[in-house]
């Protein structure tokens, strides 16, 4: 038995979790242990001495009973009108607003990230409810004039039936909610998987939707192992559409097992976002700009600032400048008001931080600063206790380095040099990525150049490569997704399906073009 894992009927464990929360699954409304009783512990990564609590490593079985459960609800919630449907979001987001302090405590407390940015992820949800609440009475169709005397031509929207959802632990309330809110309000279902590092924020946004009224069946939790649930969830015959966040190797799996199913998939993966910084930009602002998209979450989100693109003229300044800030970021739990930045996930992601650390000296880049696990104390947090990482810069990078073509997802910033608009965009686009990128530049002909000809999803003109909006489309290019977008009016492209209608009424047989040729 792996460790962190455990069966409810070994008599010791249950003694020495006694007083530990035992959380359990969501299936067909009602809160249960997975099938055969095993759980695995979800703790602080700034503390790892602390225990959460205990979370059901659920089964295939599990996924089924949830799958069968999501399916019968369809058949009713299909029929409630869009706008009953949006009106349970927009509660959900009158709930989430009044626990908007504890639901972003217990974020915190379960991924790392300072509770300023944990009060935004759950701004997000709360925006993302009220949304979606709107979209309900805005889910239009197109109508055409029909080629044919006495005849109608519709179009509209139908829901697809039940959904599998496999979320990242980075974003554990706006993820979700970007795609439950819009897929609820479609008309779909759902068989929910969270991540295992952060599995607590998710039962909470099951609560607050079943407190807003979301009839049982209709959301269905199931926590677990990925190889485990998420697969489980992904080859279901029943589950015909799966929305997965995470990394490039994991939805290449889910890509193919989709594809040979022919479901619906849409596919958010990875990133290695630039910072590019002209030397006409005002470099305060590009300063503060790369401090928050680099370090922000610790570096641990998919549109982080990984890479910064100076020009030569302002190489050098930026450089010093960058780093006398960056050294005075202050590590610590992110319970703490003074904490800048938190701990990264887990043991072994930090290894891989660790190991890119070490890759990154062997090409040839100069570590400036940080490289290093933190240590020492902090406020009250003593660093030893938990997965702290120093913020990390890297220059003399070139594009041909592993530390500037993959990602690493931690606070680790890799700084190349340039000396035209021209080289900076060919530069920023020789990744196999593309979902942000940003410019700092006074030009606005530099800015419109830069808008068309980067290769991204998302183009920032003098902000971070990070701070999407609820309301517009997310997603990236190349290897970072298939095309799909969550957020905004596009993620009901995702959750739904056109259906086309002919209304004949001409009282004869109408061929079409057979009769218009």
């Amino acid at each position: 038995m792996a460790p962190g894992i455990y069966s409810r009927c070994h008599t010791n464990i249950l003694i020495l979790k006694m007083n530990t929360p035992c959380f359990q699954n969501f299936i067909d409304g009602q809160w249960c242990d997975s099938s055969d009783g095993k759980i695995f512990e979800n703790r602080n990564p700034a503390n790892w001495n602390e225990l959460l609590g205990t979370f059901p490593l659920s089964t295939k079985e599990d996924v089924n009973r949830a799958a069968n459960a999501a399916l019968e609800a369809f058949r009713d919630w299909r029929l409630v009108p869009a706008p009953e449907r949006g009106d349970i979001m927009r509660r959900a987001g009158e709930i989430m607003l009044r626990r908007k302090n504890e639901i972003a405590e217990i974020m915190t407390r379960e991924m790392g990230k300072p509770l300023t940015e944990t009060k935004g992820d759950v701004q997000e949800g709360i925006d993302t409810a009220f949304y979606c609440a709107t979209e309900g009475r805005r889910m239009f169709g197109i109508n055409t004039p029909s080629e044919l005397r006495n005849k109608l031509n519709l179009s509209f929207r139908v829901p697809i039936g039940v959904c599998g959802l496999i979320t990242p632990w980075n974003f554990p309330m706006a993820i979700p909610t970007w795609n439950i809110f819009p897929g609820l309000v479609a008309g779909n279902t759902f068989v929910f998987k969270p991540a295992e590092d952060t599995p607590w924020t998710a039962n909470v946004l099951v609560e607050i939707l079943i407190e807003a009224g979301l009839p049982k069946g209709c959301l269905n939790l199931v926590h677990g192992a990925g190889d485990v649930v998420g697969t489980a969830i992904t080859e279901h015959p029943l589950i015909r559409a799966i929305s997965f966040t995470g990394s490039n190797a994991t939805g290449a799996i889910v890509a193919q097992s989709c594809g040979i199913l022919t479901k619906h998939v849409c596919l958010e993966m990875g990133g290695k976002n630039a910072q590019i910084v002209m030397e006409d930009a005002d470099l305060d602002l590009a300063i503060e700009g790369v401090l928050w998209g680099a370090f922000g979450t610790t570096g641990q989100r998919c549109t982080a600032t990984s890479r910064l693109i100076l020009h030569e003229k302002i190489h050098d300044e930026m450089i010093a400048r960058l780093v006398e800030r960056a050294s005075k970021l202050r590590l610590g739990n992110g319970l703490d008001a003074t904490t800048d930045v938190g701990p990264i996930i887990n043991e072994k992601q930090r290894k891989n931080i660790e190991r890119y650390v070490k890759i990154g000296k062997e090409e040839g880049a100069k570590c400036i600063l940080g490289g290093k696990i933190a240590e020492g104390r902090a406020g009250s947090t003593d660093l030893r206790d938990g997965w702290f990482f120093q913020p990390t810069i890297f220059t003399g990078v070139t594009p041909q380095m592993r530390i500037a073509k993959e990602e690493i997802f931690g606070p680790v910033l890799s700084v190349l040099a340039c000396r035209s608009l021209e080289e900076a965009i060919e530069i920023n686009n020789s990744v196999i990525y593309g979902l942000s990128s940003s410019i700092y530049t006074q030009d606005i002909n530099r800015a419109m150049i830069a808008a068309r000809d980067l290769e991204a999803g998302i183009t920032y003109i003098n902000a971070a490569t990070i701070g999407a909006e609820a309301h517009m489309p997310f997603g990236g290019v190349k290897a970072t997704g298939n095309g799909h977008r969550e957020g905004g009016w596009a993620v009901f492209d995702f959750y739904t399906e056109w259906k086309s209608v002919y209304i004949d009424y001409s009282g004869k047989l109408q061929r079409a073009q057979i009769d218009n040729a």
